[in-house]
């Protein structure tokens, strides 16, 4: 097993590029969520992270519109959700659709569900 006290030196002097890499390679590779990654810039320093643009973006479905029925489909497509669980979440909105995607992602999920008639947030 590798040295944790070597390993945590180098989490902890790594940038917040290098954190999201590190993010996006633990979850396609290992199938761990991006939200542990966010733990090891917290410690690493936060005037690095303010310094870099934000990389990660939340899509919030704030209201369904009145083409609900649209608006179940598409996220049903977008998140991969069966249809009841789909509508439970159109039907609780506000709600988060997806958490920690690219900001091209964020978009085009924001450019689909309004164009549905739904209104969304991106933060």
């Amino acid at each position: 097993m590798a040295d944790v006290k070597a390993l945590a030196e180098q989490l902890v002097g790594l940038t917040v590029k290098e954190v999201q890499e590190l993010a996006d390679v633990l979850k396609s590779e290992y199938g761990i969520e991006p939200a542990a990654a966010a733990v090891v810039v917290a410690a690493g320093g936060g005037e690095a992270a303010a310094a870099e643009e934000k990389t990660a973006f939340n899509v919030i479905l704030k209201n369904a519109g009145a083409s609900k029925l649209n608006v179940v489909k598409i996220v049903k497509d977008l998140t991969g959700l069966g249809l009841k669980e789909a509508k439970e979440l159109v039907d609780g909105a506000p709600k988060e659709l997806k958490a920690g995607v690219s900001k091209a992602e964020a978009e085009d999920l924001k450019a689909k569900l309004t164009e549905a008639g739904a209104e969304v947030e991106i933060q």
